[in-house]
């Protein structure tokens, strides 16, 4: 197998988590929902602040009024008296050794150091219980998640292949929801969820991702990864975890095709190769290049789709059905739209048409 040569001091294998992004329970992958919500972490740290923003205003209340308090120790109110008296105060202790004895300090512990010892509470018993329930939240959208997924799509990566094919699919029709997505970035994981589709972070060569993905239970699997050989090893591994899913993989050699193939493939594309044909498509005839991708941009303009023979076409020809046929499956074979066996149409059949685009149904 011929792969591209990499500089290992330049680039890491994407195949492989980077180092700095570990799964906290040290599992190697974790399975992430579309939210918009903030981590447990990131909202512990804003209200901590938030509470340290509360302390100080008191602070700089009292030390403003300091005239007006009186310490038992030695009747004089300093900054740090204002501290202590502060911090015993939000907290509701109140040892009593600092007390405001002027009415406008009195009026000041009414009006303003009151509703922030309010706010003051609020605030930590709202982390607490929020951080004490988030887990358990999770926890259940995650397992309601599982249990409903059923016959849906794991696209491995999510480079500029993996979110083409996931536009592509979705375009068609397909839920965001029947999408899960399995990258060892995290950052591309953040993208795929900022798009709506559930993610998983993590090596997928390794089974136990797949299988956070719950790809046993997947209808078909796109391979797009950056590297050949990573391709082959995440196809082997679905096609064992899987055997009835249908798997397509993305080479950049060409060469690579046929072991992808062997790896349990059902479709293998030559990104490179294909990328290079459309190329000189487009240097022979711009029309015709256009015309291509426009065929290959689901949504827009002309689309070529695959469909069933309905039961008015079922015995004619293929020339007489409404739309534009280019192929007919049969089985498991393809036959063209002028080969003499492609007509007439069987219930069974399959075709490969063109049509017009559909406007997208808003969801």
């Amino acid at each position: 197998m011929k792969l591209p040569a990499h500089d290992a001091a330049a680039r890491q294998d994407p195949a492989q988590p980077p180092a700095a992004h570990h799964d906290p329970e040290n599992t190697g992958y974790r399975v992430q929902l579309p939210r918009q919500t903030l981590g447990p972490l990131r909202q512990v740290i804003r209200r901590l602040l938030l509470a340290l923003l509360v302390m100080v205003a008191t602070v700089l209340i009292v030390y403003a009024d300091r005239g007006g308090y009186h310490d038992n120790a030695d009747g004089e109110v300093d900054f740090l008296d204002a501290v202590y008296y502060s911090t015993v105060t939000l907290s509701t202790t109140g040892y009593g050794d600092i007390v405001p004895y002027s009415d406008g300090a009195r009026l000041s512990n009414v009006l303003l150091v009151t509703p922030l010892r309010v706010l003051f509470l609020i605030i930590l018993v709202g982390t607490t219980l929020e951080v004490l329930t988030e887990r358990t939240r999770e926890q259940w959208r995650l397992t309601r998640w599982r249990s409903a997924l059923r016959d849906h799509t794991v696209v491995v990566g999510f480079g500029t292949k993996g979110r083409s094919a996931v536009q592509t699919i979705c375009a068609t029709g397909l839920s965001k929801e029947r999408v899960v997505v399995v990258d060892p970035s995290p950052k591309a994981i953040e993208s795929a969820i900022g798009h709506g589709f559930a993610g998983v972070v993590g090596d997928a060569t390794r089974s136990d991702v797949l299988l956070r993905a719950e790809i046993e239970k997947a209808r078909q699997i796109i391979i797009a990864t950056q590297r050949d050989d990573t391709a082959v090893l995440v196809t082997l591994t679905a096609r064992q975890l899987n055997r009835a899913a249908n798997i397509v993989a993305a080479v950049r050699e060409e060469e690579n095709a046929p072991l992808l193939r062997q790896s349990g493939a059902d479709s293998v594309i030559t990104s490179a190769s294909a990328a290079g044909r459309l190329l000189g498509l487009s240097v022979l005839s711009p029309s015709a290049g256009t015309v291509m991708e426009d065929l290959i941009q689901q949504g827009s303009g002309l689309d070529i789709v695959e469909r069933p023979v309905v039961k008015a076409e079922v015995g004619k020809s293929v020339r007489d059905t409404d739309d534009l046929v280019v192929s007919v499956l049969r089985g498991h074979r393809l036959l063209g739209y002028d080969d003499p066996e492609a007509s007439p149409l069987k219930a069974t059949d399959r075709l490969i048409t063109i049509v017009r685009a559909r406007p997208a149904a808003v969801r």
